[in-house]
């Protein structure tokens, strides 16, 4: 069994839980990372600082671990509108040009958005539609992972709490409607209809475990459960009797709308999707009534946000506030 496992981007959201659960079945784990929505990494784990598209870098560092996963990339179809060119270079080139380089097998996160808009129930071998830079530049790479060997997860929309040290990300669509019941006491879903598989963040982390753990290569859709966003209400309204619930008759510029089959992963894997829905909301509810993120306004906990108003203040979002070798 391989036990060094780097993880590129292992200070995000998902980065956050799954190098957690690396330490606790035994690895040895390292990240790697520009911090590019944290202002610092205090977690006692071996930290490299660095950026995705420095290839000589990373291909000189890849070769002291057994494992690699490849976490980092700009993430969501609003962030990653705002600069087109700059998430190709990141969530597609950078990944092309170290496996080019390396010919490694990596443990890579696609997305479920690789299917667009379509009807029924898809499975991996269903047409893949992107509507956005977003899942066009995943599918872009995730065709190199494949290529090189490797193993690429379509992940559902995540949900839920990761770790302590990892920002959480508001802009989820569960996530969000949670922080909208508990501050307004009301949500309002517009149309309500369009299907998403979904899937707890600390889920998927165990997902990546198993990978580590197994020779596994191919894609394989991640979900829990396939939901309609209107059917998500019930939950809250649990939580706050008096939740309004507004449901708009129009059409959401989100266009995306699918169902998918996880029966390879079912097949392929030993672990199963636990965690709930109500769980996590009971959890998020819980930190955030309790004021433990101070500013949930904050632009770090929504990507879309956070990339637009930092590339209007810097030229390039990835790059270090401060220059070290001035100081």
């Amino acid at each position: 069994m391989s036990k060094k496992v780097l993880v590129v981007g292992g200070a995000g959201y998902i980065g956050g839980c799954l190098t957690d659960k690396l330490i606790d079945h035994g690895y040895e784990v390292t990240v790697y990372d520009n911090l590019l929505y944290e202002d610092y990494y205090f977690k006692e784990v071996p930290f490299a600082f660095g950026d995705v598209r420095d290839t000589a870098k990373l291909v000189k560092l890849q070769k002291d671990f057994d494992t690699i996963i490849w976490l980092a990339a700009l993430v969501g179809d609003g962030a990653c509108a705002q600069d087109p060119a700059l998430t190709h270079e990141i969530n597609t080139a950078a990944v092309e040009n170290f496996l080019n380089a390396t010919k490694r097998r990596i443990i890579f996160p696609s997305t479920c958005s690789v299917y667009g808009a379509q009807d029924g129930i898809l499975n991996e071998d269903s047409p893949t539609k992107p509507l956005s830079v977003y899942a066009d530049t995943k599918l872009a790479a995730e065709k190199a992972v494949l290529k090189h060997g490797g193993l690429a997860f379509r992940l559902g929309t995540l949900f839920g709490l990761g770790d302590l040290f990892s920002r959480l990300r508001l802009d989820l669509v569960v996530n969000v409607l949670t922080f909208k019941a508990l501050q307004e006491r009301q949500i309002t879903v517009f149309g309500g209809d369009q299907w998403r598989p979904i899937i707890a963040v600390r889920d998927v982390a165990e997902y990546f475990v198993e990978a580590v753990e197994s020779d596994k290569v191919g894609v394989y859709n991640l979900g829990k459960e396939n939901v309609r966003i209107k059917d998500l209400a019930p939950i809250y309204k649990e939580c706050f009797p008096d939740l309004k619930v507004n449901i708009v008759d129009s059409k959401f510029e989100d266009l995306r709308n699918y169902q998918v089959s996880t029966q390879r992963a079912l097949d392929n894997f030993k672990f199963r999707p636990k965690i709930i829905v109500a769980e996590e909301v009971g959890r998020m509810l819980t930190l955030l009534s309790e004021h433990r993120i101070k500013n949930p306004f904050d632009p770090i906990y929504y990507n879309a946000q956070f990339v637009r108003d930092a590339l209007s203040s810097i030229k390039d979002i990835t790059q270090p506030r401060i220059n070290l070798g001035e100081l």
